[in-house]
């Protein structure tokens, strides 16, 4: 049996226009247009939706992962978006891991694996 590829993610947000212009800020600043943020080969889309609540009551449920080939560069534009950190970063025998946050609380992280995972 094939593998299934993964290729988007929704977010829903009370917030959802300030949310993505948060998203497209930070991760895609050279992204124009509505619909879904283009990252790489995956998605990102974020909807405006009445059945959640205005913040993550537990961020650390589910993480978007991003793999980087250098995690200094992301660490700086991530700085310069002004992101809030919730652990910098942190080297670990897998490789260097930080994690922030969005203004809902979800969790994000840019990870440098030691070896890229196959």
């Amino acid at each position: 049996m094939p593998t299934m590829p993964a290729g988007s993610i929704l977010l829903g947000s009370t917030r959802a226009t300030e949310l993505r212009e948060w998203y497209r800020k930070v991760l895609a600043p050279d992204h124009t247009g509505d619909g879904p943020i283009v990252l790489g080969q995956f998605m990102l889309v974020i909807d405006q939706r009445d059945d959640v609540g205005d913040a993550n009551p537990e961020p650390g449920r589910s993480i978007l992962n991003f793999h980087v080939d250098d995690f200094a560069v992301f660490e700086t534009q991530l700085d310069a978006a002004g992101v809030e950190w919730v652990a910098r970063a942190t080297d670990r025998p897998a490789g260097r891991f930080g994690t922030f946050k969005d203004p809902e609380g979800n969790y994000l992280q840019i990870i440098q694996f030691v070896q890229a995972p196959h």
